[in-house]
């Protein structure tokens, strides 16, 4: 079979990988698509430090089942999560699932950018093989696991009715983030994102007014206009500019929060006056990635119409152009979401 991976720093390409045969409690999806994350391209850059397995996205047909599956049938349209936590150590008793010691060592085998891949056995009996209701289209799919990021974000931090948001950096993700909060009933939202591309995306269905951030100043201006000189109750990272941090810190109110919700660049730091933070009250909150529960739940919003998605697909390439695929996704100002095509694809 053919499967794409991470050759090396700087490259993708695709190889010819054993057909897979599930062990006990594994299951194999055959793919029709995945979704290209920020993720990926920053692992093409070397800048991710967690796991060099790409491709997380991934929706498709049930193939195969091994022994002692339960729940799981062939020929289903699935959505599967590459990482789940264990549910019995102090990080998740506290609710930090994402932060679990296990949650990283699962994975996607040989990852989501393969004809067939692998959920691990551990994957399945925590439900991490998703069934996708008809109204969920292969594209809606390959956006989930970012919105669950999006909604796990959202719950973190909090999100009271009416809260006044300002997401700086616009990529997919970034726009999922607005998307969500709209539908759960934020008040104002504004984007920044130096793409006209993003920018008019964002303003679609999410952000009531976006801006290029390259002007800092017009991003302040920006939030003091809609906040009356308050600031926006949180301020969202969602790129991952170092320069972003103290643009959301300028902008958030007395007592507010900053959600480090972008991957940060590797060795970038935090170079803020404490004491500034201390007496202002800012909250600055990182969240990290997603879990089955909270993907199961952004599905329930998808089913039910209660937010769309489809419109941030720009782009489809089959899976022997992946190289071609991660070329495109890494240009903002030509492409918003970018997705990888498989065997069980169709339109």
């Amino acid at each position: 079979m053919k499967a794409g991976l991470l050759a090396a720093p700087g490259r993708v390409a695709v190889d010819e990988r054993p057909d897979l045969t599930p062990q006990p409690g594994e299951v194999i999806v055959s793919l029709a698509a995945c979704g290209i994350c920020g993720s990926d391209l920053e692992k093409v850059k070397g800048n991710y430090r967690a796991t060099q397995v790409i491709g997380h996205e991934p929706v498709g047909t049930v193939a195969a089942v091994g022994p002692g599956v339960t729940g799981v049938t062939v020929g289903a349209r699935v959505f599967a999560h590459h990482h789940v936590p264990c549910y019995a150590c102090p990080a998740c008793y506290s609710g930090a699932y994402t932060y679990c010691p296990s949650y990283t060592k699962t994975n996607l085998d040989p990852g989501g950018f393969s004809e067939q891949f692998r959920v691990p056995a551990v994957n399945v009996s925590h439900g991490a093989v998703l069934p996708l209701a008809p109204a969920v289209s292969w594209e809606d799919g390959t956006l989930l696991e970012p919105a669950g990021c999006a909604l796990t974000a959202i719950r973190t931090v909090g999100l009271p009715p009416g809260t006044t948001v300002m997401i700086l950096g616009l990529g997919p993700v970034g726009i999922l983030y607005a998307r969500l909060a709209r539908t759960l009933g934020a008040g104002w939202i504004g984007g920044a994102d130096p793409s006209p591309l993003r920018r008019t995306a964002a303003g679609r269905r999410g952000a009531d007014a976006t801006v290029d951030p390259r002007n800092a100043e017009k991003v302040r201006q920006l939030v003091q206009l809609a906040t009356g000189g308050r600031g926006v109750d949180l301020a969202v990272v969602a790129t991952s500019a170092p320069s972003a941090v103290p643009l959301a810190v300028s902008v958030v109110r007395r007592g507010g929060t900053v959600n480090l919700f972008g991957l940060p660049e590797a060795g970038s730091h935090l170079e803020e006056d404490l004491q500034e933070l201390y007496l202002r009250g800012i909250k600055i909150i990182p969240t990290y990635a997603t879990t089955e529960r909270d993907i199961a739940e952004v599905h329930s919003l998808l089913a039910a119409k209660r937010f769309e998605v489809r419109d941030l697909v720009t782009h489809r390439f089959p899976l022997d152009k992946l190289p071609d695929a991660f070329q495109l996704a890494a240009q903002p100002e030509k492409a918003l979401k970018v997705i990888v095509t498989g065997p069980s694809f169709s339109g």
